[in-house]
């Protein structure tokens, strides 16, 4: 049985002149989501433990979640159309008594792998996404080799 879904992670996201790239994928393919320059800092930050002076609209909404007994479980990239992906959320609430509530969440991709990075959830493509990307590895490894370079020779 083929599975509807893949599983990714966020590889890098880098700084462009328009916003950030966040590059996602695995080691057969790796696409590309461009997002504002807020989100991408934001996933950065996740991505590395880096503290914030004070919490942030998805540090908010984290805790909002935790206050009510939920969290971000999984976060599926579902769809594209004209260069647009789009997501839904996956949260899991459970109350005081035990009983366990699933609500889905149609959202930003860029808000939605945020929050799944700061969750530590795991994060899907669906699969007729996964068949549509044009696979970025090559460019993810040029610009990492070329930030590299940039670290060696600062000022260049």
């Amino acid at each position: 049985m083929e599975k509807s879904v893949v599983e990714v992670e966020v590889r890098n996201v880098l700084a462009t002149s328009a916003g950030s790239a966040v590059f996602i994928g695995n080691e057969e393919k790796v696409f590309v989501i461009y997002v504002d320059h807020a989100v991408g800092s934001a996933i950065n930050m996740f991505l590395h433990g880096t503290p914030k002076p004070r919490p942030q609209t998805h540090d908010l909404f984290g805790d909002v979640l935790t206050s009510l007994g939920a969290h971000v479980d999984r976060v599926v990239i579902n769809d594209f159309s004209d260069t647009v992906y789009y997501a839904r959320l996956i949260i899991v609430a459970e109350n005081e008594l035990g009983d366990r509530k699933i609500v889905e969440i149609d959202a930003r991709p860029s808000d939605s792998i945020a929050l799944a990075v700061q969750a530590e959830a795991p994060i899907f493509v669906a699969n007729h996404v996964w068949e549509a990307v044009e696979d970025m590895s090559i460019v993810l490894k040029k610009m990492e080799e070329s930030a590299d370079e940039d670290d060696n020779f600062p000022g260049m």
